[in-house]
Protein backbone atom coordinates (compact mmCIF):
# COMPACT_ATOMS: atom_id res chain seq x y z
CA UNK A 1 0.00 0.00 0.00
CA UNK A 2 1.27 3.49 -1.11
CA UNK A 3 1.73 5.89 1.81
CA UNK A 4 0.47 9.42 0.80
CA UNK A 5 3.88 11.83 0.92
CA UNK A 6 2.06 15.11 2.74
CA UNK A 7 -0.15 13.16 5.55
CA UNK A 8 0.82 9.93 5.94
CA UNK A 9 -2.87 8.14 5.39
CA UNK A 10 -2.83 4.91 3.51
CA UNK A 11 -3.74 5.25 -0.26
CA UNK A 12 -5.51 2.05 -1.28
CA UNK A 13 -6.85 3.42 -4.70
CA UNK A 14 -6.03 6.46 -6.46
CA UNK A 15 -4.57 9.35 -5.19
CA UNK A 16 -2.29 12.23 -7.23
CA UNK A 17 1.12 11.19 -8.35
CA UNK A 18 3.77 14.01 -8.50
CA UNK A 19 7.08 12.46 -9.78
CA UNK A 20 8.01 9.79 -7.94
CA UNK A 21 5.54 10.68 -4.70
CA UNK A 22 1.81 10.13 -4.68
CA UNK A 23 -0.41 12.19 -2.07
CA UNK A 24 -4.75 11.16 -1.34
CA UNK A 25 -5.89 13.88 -3.23
CA UNK A 26 -5.08 17.21 -4.59
CA UNK A 27 -4.99 19.10 -1.57
CA UNK A 28 -2.29 16.91 0.05
CA UNK A 29 -0.68 17.50 -3.07
CA UNK A 30 -0.85 21.30 -2.60
CA UNK A 31 0.01 21.35 1.00
CA UNK A 32 3.17 19.38 0.39
CA UNK A 33 4.25 22.16 -2.46
CA UNK A 34 3.37 25.01 0.37
CA UNK A 35 5.92 22.69 2.44
CA UNK A 36 8.75 23.44 -0.20
CA UNK A 37 9.30 26.84 1.48
CA UNK A 38 10.00 25.60 4.85
CA UNK A 39 13.47 25.49 5.07
CA UNK A 40 13.31 29.68 5.12
CA UNK A 41 11.59 28.92 8.50
CA UNK A 42 14.13 29.61 11.62
CA UNK A 43 13.08 26.36 14.05
CA UNK A 44 12.58 28.68 17.00
CA UNK A 45 9.15 30.26 15.33
CA UNK A 46 7.72 26.86 14.39
CA UNK A 47 8.40 25.88 18.24
CA UNK A 48 6.97 29.28 19.82
CA UNK A 49 3.77 28.94 17.62
CA UNK A 50 3.04 25.68 17.79
CA UNK A 51 3.45 25.89 21.56
CA UNK A 52 1.55 28.38 21.30
CA UNK A 53 -1.76 26.92 19.92
CA UNK A 54 -1.21 23.85 21.71
CA UNK A 55 -1.46 25.56 24.82
CA UNK A 56 -4.11 28.39 23.60
CA UNK A 57 -7.99 28.16 23.58
CA UNK A 58 -9.94 25.79 21.39
CA UNK A 59 -10.96 27.78 18.23
CA UNK A 60 -14.55 25.57 18.41
CA UNK A 61 -15.54 26.05 21.80
CA UNK A 62 -13.09 28.73 23.19
CA UNK A 63 -11.68 26.61 26.02
CA UNK A 64 -7.93 25.98 26.80
CA UNK A 65 -6.12 23.26 25.75
CA UNK A 66 -4.44 21.43 24.60
CA UNK A 67 -5.22 22.09 21.42
CA UNK A 68 -4.19 19.71 18.83
CA UNK A 69 -5.04 18.20 15.63
CA UNK A 70 -7.83 15.18 15.46
CA UNK A 71 -8.80 13.14 12.46
CA UNK A 72 -11.88 12.10 11.83
CA UNK A 73 -13.12 9.40 9.66
CA UNK A 74 -16.88 9.05 7.72
CA UNK A 75 -18.44 6.66 5.19
CA UNK A 76 -21.22 6.99 2.82
CA UNK A 77 -22.73 4.76 0.22
CA UNK A 78 -25.27 4.55 -1.82
CA UNK A 79 -25.71 0.75 -4.03
CA UNK A 80 -22.77 0.84 -5.75
CA UNK A 81 -21.43 4.46 -4.66
CA UNK A 82 -19.10 4.48 -1.68
CA UNK A 83 -16.86 7.50 -0.37
CA UNK A 84 -14.81 7.53 2.61
CA UNK A 85 -12.92 10.60 4.19
CA UNK A 86 -10.81 11.32 6.96
CA UNK A 87 -10.54 14.92 7.73
CA UNK A 88 -8.68 16.93 10.22
CA UNK A 89 -9.95 19.32 13.10
CA UNK A 90 -7.57 21.60 15.17
CA UNK A 91 -9.67 22.00 18.84
CA UNK A 92 -9.50 20.38 22.35
CA UNK A 93 -10.65 16.54 22.92
CA UNK A 94 -13.94 17.16 24.06
CA UNK A 95 -14.59 19.36 20.49
CA UNK A 96 -12.62 16.29 18.47
CA UNK A 97 -14.63 13.46 20.56
CA UNK A 98 -18.21 15.47 19.42
CA UNK A 99 -17.18 15.62 16.22
CA UNK A 100 -15.83 11.82 16.37
CA UNK A 101 -18.79 10.62 17.31
CA UNK A 102 -20.77 12.48 14.87
CA UNK A 103 -18.39 10.76 12.20
CA UNK A 104 -19.52 7.43 13.83
CA UNK A 105 -22.85 8.49 13.58
CA UNK A 106 -23.06 9.14 9.80
CA UNK A 107 -20.93 6.26 8.77
CA UNK A 108 -23.80 3.53 10.95
CA UNK A 109 -26.77 5.17 9.21
CA UNK A 110 -24.82 5.93 6.11
CA UNK A 111 -22.06 3.90 5.24
CA UNK A 112 -23.89 0.38 5.12
CA UNK A 113 -25.90 0.96 1.70
CA UNK A 114 -23.66 0.35 -1.07
CA UNK A 115 -21.83 -3.13 -1.84
CA UNK A 116 -19.38 -4.06 -1.32
CA UNK A 117 -17.12 -1.17 -0.06
CA UNK A 118 -20.28 -0.22 1.97
CA UNK A 119 -20.16 -2.72 4.45
CA UNK A 120 -16.51 -3.20 4.20
CA UNK A 121 -15.45 0.28 4.93
CA UNK A 122 -18.36 0.95 7.59
CA UNK A 123 -16.56 -0.72 10.70
CA UNK A 124 -13.15 0.25 9.54
CA UNK A 125 -14.51 4.03 9.64
CA UNK A 126 -16.38 3.73 12.79
CA UNK A 127 -13.61 1.57 14.34
CA UNK A 128 -10.59 4.92 13.30
CA UNK A 129 -13.21 7.21 15.35
CA UNK A 130 -13.63 5.06 18.29
CA UNK A 131 -9.65 4.74 18.57
CA UNK A 132 -9.36 8.77 18.25
CA UNK A 133 -11.50 9.13 20.78
CA UNK A 134 -9.81 6.68 23.14
CA UNK A 135 -6.33 7.08 22.32
CA UNK A 136 -6.01 10.28 20.19
CA UNK A 137 -3.05 12.39 20.31
CA UNK A 138 -1.11 13.18 23.77
CA UNK A 139 -1.63 15.64 25.91
CA UNK A 140 1.63 15.66 27.37
CA UNK A 141 3.42 17.64 24.11
CA UNK A 142 2.11 18.99 20.66
CA UNK A 143 2.03 16.11 18.13
CA UNK A 144 3.86 16.22 14.53
CA UNK A 145 0.40 16.63 12.78
CA UNK A 146 0.24 20.55 14.51
CA UNK A 147 3.24 20.69 13.81
CA UNK A 148 2.70 20.24 9.71
CA UNK A 149 -0.78 21.96 10.40
CA UNK A 150 1.41 25.34 11.75
CA UNK A 151 3.97 24.95 9.24
CA UNK A 152 1.96 25.52 5.98
CA UNK A 153 -0.10 27.65 7.78
CA UNK A 154 3.23 30.09 7.85
CA UNK A 155 4.53 28.76 4.76
CA UNK A 156 0.98 29.40 3.14
CA UNK A 157 1.24 33.38 4.75
CA UNK A 158 4.57 33.73 2.82
CA UNK A 159 3.79 33.02 -0.42
CA UNK A 160 1.09 34.71 0.15
CA UNK A 161 3.13 37.78 0.73
CA UNK A 162 5.28 36.89 -1.79
CA UNK A 163 2.36 37.08 -4.45
CA UNK A 164 1.23 40.49 -2.75
CA UNK A 165 5.34 41.81 -3.54
CA UNK A 166 5.55 40.79 -6.64
CA UNK A 167 1.81 40.40 -8.97
CA UNK A 168 1.98 38.90 -11.87
CA UNK A 169 2.13 41.14 -15.16
CA UNK A 170 -0.93 41.88 -16.67
CA UNK A 171 -1.88 40.07 -19.86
Amino acid sequence: MAKCGYCGSTIIIGGVRAGNQRFCNARCHGGAAVLSVTKDIPPELLDREVTDIWRGTCPKCGRYGPVDVHKFHEVWSAVVLTRWTTKAQVSCHPCAVKRQLGGVAFSLVCGWWGLPWGLILTPVQVTRNVIGICAGPSTARPSEELRRHVLVNIDSQILAKQKAANPAPPK
